[in-house]
């Protein structure tokens, strides 16, 4: 069974020289990872992003 579509929009992009990846979640909250595994963790985590993120 599937899911109906969102429209949420989850942004990974990756930072030009160095291994840093930057993440935008569709709530507006922002971080900064070199572990793609652990920068998705993050974004499916909403709305419980920890609090030190931007």
């Amino acid at each position: 069974m599937s899911r109906p579509p969102t429209a949420e929009v989850y942004r990974v992009d990756w930072v030009p020289g160095t291994d840093e990846l930057h993440g935008i979640c569709h709530c507006g909250a922002e971080h900064d990872t070199q572990d793609p595994v652990a920068m998705w963790q993050w974004m499916l985590s909403h709305p419980h992003h920890q609090e030190d993120d931007r």
